[in-house]
């Protein structure tokens, strides 16, 4: 237990600087109003803990990626052997190589 409790809970109040800000209906303010009510959390603590998790959920559903078990099993295999560049991957990397060093050859 901390000698000073206080001051832990100043620094943890320091450290929650940011803000969002906006303006609502006020039928909708009155409905998560209720919802908080109902989930015994004040407005701030509800508002918070739901945008933090749909905002987990969004960025996970736009950045993660879940294979089936055939698409992991067959993307594993590719990576253990993979198949020789085709003239389209050859062109592609050429191009590339190309913008970037500004030289054709490899």
């Amino acid at each position: 237990m901390p000698k000073h409790p206080r001051r832990v809970v100043r620094e943890t109040a320091v450290e929650q600087e940011a803000r969002l800000n906006f303006r609502l209906d006020p039928e909708i303010k009155a409905l998560i109003e209720r919802a908080a009510h109902y989930s015994g959390e004040t407005v701030t603590s509800y508002a918070v803990s739901t945008l933090v998790r749909d905002a987990r959920k969004v960025v996970q559903e736009h950045e993660v990626t879940t294979l089936s078990d055939r698409d992991r099993d067959l993307f594993l295999a590719l990576l253990d052997n993979p198949p020789e560049p085709n003239d389209a991957l050859r062109r592609a990397a050429a191009r590339y190589r190309e913008m970037i060093t500004g030289n054709e050859n490899p």
